[in-house]
């Protein structure tokens, strides 16, 4: 669009030169940008200006100057033909004077001569006048056929542009409502190609209507779905609020969430850059928004506040997605291998240990059977606690559960991947799993996109990822969580329920 008025804004200069009386020059644009603060514009072109309304308001300004020379032009004239009665003047009033007894004739004869003279003046000037208009109208003709030239190509390109342009329209919603999903097709028929997929409660918005079938978009699909799979206008809006998450990006560094909506209120909590809140609520400025310390408030000069829709996904979408998860459940299964093979690691090298102290506590047997019998006593003892079968790959899982609940009680730091000397909730969500040789982002935002997707709460196993808006914690069974909350409770167990859950996580 800057780009049109730019190019309207060069002609209406250029038109201005010539109605201030400057020199009009069709290759003058090269000069443009030196002379429009100067150039006094009258005439503004907007979008969507014609040729003819161009040509039609340069018409009016020049007969407007036509109009101030032929007036000044009489002015000169009358001024001319007074100056000239003026200087012959006093030789008609000697004549009258001189005569006015005796002869009154000639005094009638002298005023009839300079009514004659007034009259010739008279004509005179209307000839200079509509000389003047002639001239002024031949190049205003002139000067507006080079103009209207010059501008029309910009003006016809302009009109072309604004012509392709589609009026805006309100945009319908269409939510669907279905059991598990409907197929998008690229015609309005059930042999059409499959171009992707709606799932229950996917947002789109229509296009046209056709023999009970929708043209709609959604996400990045366009396509053709039943009609009879969705619903539109004000029940679409209802539902839309309903399921849709509006959500606030952080985009400072470290954002302060206060009690109340004012930055004067006290501080609830921090979040540090780029993190994903829930919003609950907007109000003068300001998003109500849940964390782990509460619900509480941050100005909306601090975050990016949009709501996600679940939208349609192309048939290359969900193949990438599958693959992607696919690559997931496969570097899981590494994991838990490299996990599994430390397990061993540890418990063979316990068991080393365990003989060792049996084969020395035999060869002391030689020497006092009473110490020999009651070092084997201990060595058996030691081998029964220390040596356990290897944790099979299915309750790595559990393993993980097992490592965390025993930093119950250690503090929280904000930042902080201390397990013993403090860490935030996903420092320590990611140095856990350290311990088990998986690498974590260091943000819980970022943790819902690790691993693969588990469906819901009820699905859960020890050692998932549980996330919630700004928080994140580790499944450890029976509808629990351990993680690390705040400042004031540390490390600790939840339950898993006790907010709103966003996404679970399966690594092993």
């Amino acid at each position: 669009m800057n780009r049109k008025y730019t190019k309207a804004m060069i002609c209406a200069v250029a038109t201005a030169l010539f109605i201030s009386g400057s020199n009009f020059q069709t290759d003058a644009a090269v000069k443009v940008s030196a002379m429009l603060p100067a150039a006094g514009i009258g005439l503004m072109l907007g979008e969507g200006t014609s040729v003819a309304e161009v040509r039609k308001e340069v018409q009016k300004k020049a007969e407007t100057k036509a109009a101030e020379q032929s007036t000044q032009a009489a002015g000169e004239t009358v001024e001319s033909a007074q100056s000239a009665a003026s200087a012959e003047g006093p030789a008609e009033t000697e004549t009258v004077w001189a005569t006015e007894a005796v002869e009154p004739v000639e005094v009638k004869a002298t005023e009839i001569q300079t009514e004659v003279q007034n009259t010739e003046s008279t004509r005179e000037t209307e000839i200079a006048s509509n000389d003047a208009q002639e001239g002024t109208k031949q190049e205003t003709e002139v000067a507006e056929t080079e103009i209207v030239e010059a501008i029309e190509p910009q003006l016809q390109e302009t009109e072309e542009e604004t012509a392709g342009e589609p009026e805006q329209q309100e945009e319908i919603l269409i939510i669907a409502q279905v059991n598990d999903y409907v197929n998008i097709r690229s015609i309005p028929s059930t042999d059409g190609e499959i171009v992707g997929k709606l799932y229950d409660n996917s947002v789109g918005t229509l296009i046209s209507e056709e023999d009970g079938w929708y043209l709609m978009k959604s996400g990045s699909v366009e396509g053709y779905v039943k009609a009879e799979y969705f619903k539109t206008g004000d029940e679409a809006k209802r539902i839309a609020d309903e399921v849709g998450n509006k959500i606030a990006t952080v985009t400072t560094e470290t954002l302060r969430v206060r009690s109340e909506a004012s930055l004067e209120a006290s501080v609830l909590g921090l979040v540090p850059g780029g993190e994903v809140l829930t919003v609950l609520a907007q109000e003068n400025g300001f998003v109500k928004v849940s964390i782990e310390e509460g619900d509480g408030w941050v100005s909306t000069d601090y975050v990016d506040v949009e709501v996600e829709y679940v939208t349609a996904e192309s048939v290359a979408e969900e193949r990438a997605r599958l693959e992607k998860e696919e690559k997931a459940k496969e570097e899981a299964r590494k994991a838990a291998e490299a996990a599994e093979a430390k397990l061993k690691a540890e418990a063979k090298k316990r068991e080393e240990e365990a003989a060792k102290k049996a084969a020395e506590a035999a060869q002391q047997a030689e020497t006092a059977q009473a110490e020999a019998a009651q070092a084997a006593s201990e060595a058996q003892n030691a081998a029964q606690e220390t040596v356990a079968a290897p944790a099979p790959a299915s309750s790595l899982g559990q393993a993980v559960a097992n490592y965390a609940v025993q930093f119950v009680g250690n503090p929280y730091v904000y930042g902080g991947i201390s397990l013993t000397n403090g860490a935030d909730c996903s420092g320590f969500v990611m140095s856990v799993y350290k311990n088990f040789g998986v690498s974590l982002p260091h943000s819980s935002s970022a943790d819902r996109n690790v691993g693969y997707a588990v469906d819901g709460l009820a699905n859960a196993q020890p050692g998932d990822i549980v996330c919630y808006s700004g928080h994140v914690g580790i499944y450890i069974g029976n509808g629990q969580i351990v993680h690390a909350s705040t400042e004031k409770t540390g490390i600790k167990i939840s339950n898993a329920s006790y907010r709103k859950v966003l996404a679970v996580r399966r690594i092993f």
